[in-house]
């Protein structure tokens, strides 16, 4: 019989999905993976970096974030802002130049790419003519000087990125007035730096690699005054009062030079190796700042001596008496320094530095010169992330306590607030606090502020120091050196004290193993415990540890803090702790006898995968050789073959068109008693008609065990003990591995968590009606009754598109209208892809692919949250955070508009700008009030271009008619998002 459809159920349940879901990749979180480049505007207040990837990031306020990606994949090695607008430029590595502004749209501004630029030379002339190694952002805001390899400059009009030849200076312009005897048979190399005079733009300053530096008049096109300089030339720094040139060197120094006029200049006025007359490193920049307070501050990075320091990555403060070098854990990309004052010239009060790992904020107005704690790139990476965990709606008191404990650590920060406030944040505040915890390499647990744009580092807790470790016995806890330490096989239990305390913290062992013979570890030992007392500050402190007997990794823990137990599981088995009275509860082993790799460790599990290996080729051998043997005689056995093929083809016939078969585990794999995952219930476990607190174990094998317990009332809890005992065992007929278990109650809906219910943060559980369990597998998803353990419906994911489960959460999901919520589980599988599915009815909503499946690390690494959103790793350094719900969406939301003073009204540039493509071109000779109308024209149609209408009704009021009737005859039409700007427009 033929099913039809309903058109109008199809309808409305689409539009409820449409209500509901909605994926998208909302923010970037961290710092930068492989930063390469760094600009900064000083009239937006807007920091940008590049990255090796070719992506583009602009930060300014706390929550004003813009990220842009270029399409060509290549480097990013230089970043310039146009001076007080909202545009600026990027080179590539591939010599590719880019445009990028920053437009309105909808009331925000997003980062938009609005042209491309490749220089091209003369026919048959080498890459090196036109291959870009300077940059220099011309304040009219009209031109870039480009600087190239084979010593030229080309000057390039913005933004339609036209080449005005007849500008352009040559090698040949520059060598005219040099003595023969500074030239001699080597050119000038390549032009290493261009900086503009800040007390006359057409003058600009070109730095030579090999030292030579010359004064160029762009209005007349001929040099001014050249500087001789015989050091090959690393960076050019041209002072306030316009009169003087700084220049430091390759050999670690750095000159002053003097503007007179008189050419040539072969002497610097002065020449200073900071570090000594020892062999030193490039001072690769220098910057020198008036002060107010006393003498200028000198700041500049490298000149370290080569022998001594020549490991070191370093940036040298001078100021009066005070001279320090910071010294920073990875290379430097490069730096800036903030003013204060009008225009940004007034007294220097920050200094930022870009590094590899992270961006680093020195104040400079404060005594000590402290590192002032920065909102939003802070590195996650300082130890490699081993795990993630994300908590939602804290309640406030316990949030209040955090901030309290993590200010007391950050009491070596400078209390001087962040420098960097560009654009507005329009995005509302959070509706609740949530935190993402990560766990690392070196023992330490971080807690970040994950309620908004900008994941903000809350606290840092240390467990070194209650193991034997190099650290000192007494040492901070949660100021314990970022060094490599051993994997820490323990479970700590934690909790949380105003303040300092000075402990013991005594060690419970489980054996996992439970006495059985024949079994002998041998991987790495366990961490001792320090017997003496050890002093913790104030924060989170251990009030129970437990050891693992075999040391192995711990693959799932699970704490209830209502009835004070915690649950932990590794490949040997799982037990249950109580640390109210600390006590150990219940040991199970899962292991299977046949799972010798489970007791190895990693060393010899490598060296079985080996072995294996081995025995696998030589059992090809062997089967060649048997083949070629006995060639002659397999007639009947190829017969055999194919007939048993032909039974198995007609076995896959009979299941359904879209499925696939799925085959059966043997018990015999490894790790098959590994716990995945634990879970705590009150639920049906032993009849209908009374809920009991329970405890349930997935394993990798397939297998799902759950133990009844029987948790004390309130008032006899710390006398009476906590007693546990088996109640139901399921084994999965595939064996996959368990990734996930849920109770539902009478309503269909997930268990909430204690805490939340205690809280009023969730409704409390329907306990009428019967409760389902749900048990995710790799492969398919299963419902069962409670508390018979009847099988009731289940989706086969792997049978339909071949993926595997491995990342499962419970998640609620609401519209923007409607107040009600929904549940929903949220699944991650190795193909990188997120379902949403329903619940209790486990059907497929919604699917959308989230990472590349080639991103093994990144897969691993997601972690869900209860509204919706997610985290997982796209690099070392970086979380990606995307959402699935139209009702809880976590993204920047900002604004950046132009500065007042978009550009001069009576530029004196002599560069005439053409007609639009296609018009004939004619140089335009206006009066000075045609002039003024048409620097009027120019700020309105950039406001109109760049803003949005709101912008541009504003300024409209403001002009007069005839400056109205002369914007009407230009603003005809607006350019397409991603197109190069006409000369016209």
């Amino acid at each position: 019989m033929k099913r039809f459809r309903r058109h109008g159920h199809e309808s409305q349940r689409d539009k409820h999905k449409q209500d509901l879901y909605q994926f998208n990749k909302t923010v970037e979180h961290g710092f930068p993976h492989q930063p390469s480049a760094l600009g900064f505007s000083p009239s937006l207040e807007l920091l940008a970096i590049g990255t090796r990837s070719g992506a583009i990031k602009l930060y300014g306020a706390p929550g004003v974030e813009f990220m842009g990606l270029h399409d060509e994949n290549a480097a990013v090695t230089q970043v310039h802002f146009l001076p007080n607008q909202v545009e600026l430029v990027t080179l590539l590595d591939d010599n590719s130049l880019h445009m990028w502004t920053l437009r309105a749209h909808t009331g925000m501004s997003e980062l938009l790419e609005i042209g491309r630029f490749t220089l091209s030379g003369p026919p048959g002339a080498p890459p090196s003519v036109t291959r870009v190694t300077a940059v220099l952002a011309h304040s009219s805001g009209e031109l870039l000087l480009l600087g190239t390899e084979g010593g030229h400059v080309f000057v390039v009009e913005v933004p339609g990125f036209r080449e005005l030849e007849e500008n352009n200076i040559s090698m040949e312009d520059v060598q005219n007035r040099i003595p023969e005897d500074y030239v001699g048979r080597r050119n000038l190399e390549c032009v290493e730096t261009l900086h503009e005079n800040p007390l006359n733009p057409r003058q600009v300053l070109i730095g030579y690699s090999r030292g030579l530096m010359v004064l160029w008049d762009l209005d007349r096109q001929c040099p001014i005054q050249h500087f001789l300089g015989t050091q090959q030339l690393e960076s050019v720094w041209w002072m306030e009062d316009g009169g003087n040139i700084l220049s430091s060197h390759s050999d670690g120094s750095y000159c002053q030079w003097t503007v007179t006029g008189e050419d040539p200049q072969t002497e610097p006025e002065k020449q200073e190796t900071p570090y000594g007359s020892f062999p030193c490193k490039a001072i690769s920049k220098v910057i020198q700042l008036p002060s107010k307070q006393g003498p200028p501050f000198l700041i500049f990075s490298g000149g370290m001596p080569r022998a001594s320091y020549g490991d070191r990555h370093c940036i040298s403060v001078i100021h009066s008496k005070t001279h320090e070098a910071l010294d920073f854990t990875s290379r430097i990309i490069d730096f800036f320094v903030i003013c204060e004052g009008e225009n940004h010239r007034g007294e220097p009060s920050a200094l930022v530095v870009l590094v590899e790992e992270e961006l680093v904020v020195v104040d400079l107005q404060t005594e000590g010169w402290p590192v002032i704690q920065t909102p939003y790139l802070v590195p996650l990476h300082c130890s490699a992330i081993t795990c993630s965990h994300h908590v939602s709606s804290i309640p406030l008191k316990l949030w209040e306590r955090v901030q309290a404990v993590g200010a007391q650590q950050n009491t070596h920060y400078s209390k001087k607030p962040w420098p960097i406030n560009g654009g507005q944040n329009l995005a509302p505040d959070p509706p609740q606090r949530d935190l993402l915890l990560t766990g690392h390499e070196d023992g330490t647990v971080r807690f970040w502020d994950a309620s908004g744009v900008c994941l903000y580092p809350m606290y840092k807790l240390s467990t070194a120091g209650v193991f034997l470790t190099d650290a000192d016995p007494n040492d901070n806890m949660n100021q314990g050196s970022e060094g490599e330490w051993p994997p820490f096989r323990k479970i700590l239990v934690l909790e949380l004290n105003d303040e300092a305390a000075e402990q013991t913290v005594e060690a419970t062992v489980v054996d996992l193993l439970q006495g059985q013979e024949g079994f002998r570890w041998k991987g790495q030992a366990c961490l001792d415990v320090r017997e003496e007392p050890v002093l913790f500050p104030p924060g989170f402190q251990p009030c129970a540890l437990v050891q693992c007997q075999p040391p192995a990794v711990v693959t799932a823990i699970a704490l209830h803090s209502e009835w004070k137990l915690v649950a932990f599981g590794t490949s040997h088995g799982f037990g249950l702790y109580d640390y109210h009275q600390r006590n150990k509860i219940l040991v199970k082993c899962t292991l299977n006898p046949s799972d010798q790799m489970a007791l190895e460790g990693p060393l010899s599990r490598v060296k079985s995968i080996k072995k294996s290996l081995r025995q696998s080729f030589r059992r090809i051998r062997r089967s060649r050789v048997s083949m070629r043997k006995h060639h002659t005689n397999n007639t009947a056995k190829l017969q055999e073959i194919n007939a048993r093929l032909e039974a198995e083809a007609l076995q896959e016939m009979e299941l359904a068109p879209v499925q696939r078969k799925i085959e059966a585990r043997s018990s015999d794999d490894s790790f098959t008693g590994l716990v995945r995952t634990l879970y705590f219930a009150d639920t049906f476990v032993s009849d209908s008609s009374h809920s009991t607190p329970s405890l349930w174990a997935g394993t990798n094998g397939g297998a799902v065990f759950a133990h009844v317990l029987r948790v004390p009332s309130l008032e006899r809890r710390a006398e009476d003990p906590v007693v546990a005992h088996a109640a139901k065992e399921i084994q999965l007929m595939h064996r996959a591995p368990v990734v996930g278990l849920v109770v539902l109650d009478g309503k269909g809906a997930p268990l909430p968590e204690p805490l939340e219910v205690a809280h009023d943060l969730a409704r409390s559980p329907e306990m009428h009606g019967s409760h389902h369990l749900l048990v995710v597998s790799e492969e398919q998803l299963k419902l069962f009754t409670l508390p018979k353990v009847s099988s009731k419906s289940k989706l086969k994911l792997t049978a339909v598109d071949g993926s595997r489960v491995r990342r499962v959460g419970v998640a609620w999901f609401g519209s923007r209208t409607d107040e009600q919520l929904e549940s929903s589980l949220v699944v991650l599988t190795n193909q990188g892809e997120l379902h949403v599915i329903s619940l209790p009815s486990i059907k497929m909503i919604v699917h959308y692919p989230c990472i590349r499946r080639e991103d093994v690390s990144g897969i691993a690494s997601c972690v869900f949250t209860k509204y919706g959103q997610g985290f997982y790793l796209m690099s070392p350094s970086e979380f990606e955070r995307f959402s699935l719900s139209t009702r809880w969406v976590v993204e920047p939301r900002c604004l950046v508009e132009a500065p007042l003073q978009m550009r001069p009204k009576n530029p004196s540039s002599p560069v005439h700008r053409d007609q639009p493509d296609g018009v004939a071109t004619e140089h335009r000779n206006f009066k000075r009030e045609s002039e003024g109308y048409e620097s009027s024209a120019r700020q309105v149609m950039e406001h109109a271009l760049l803003n949005d209408e709101r912008v541009l009704q504003e300024i409209q009021k403001s002009l007069e008619g005839d400056q109205m009737t002369f914007l009407e005859n230009n603003l005809k039409t607006k350019p397409k998002a991603g197109n190069v700007l006409s000369n016209g427009d």
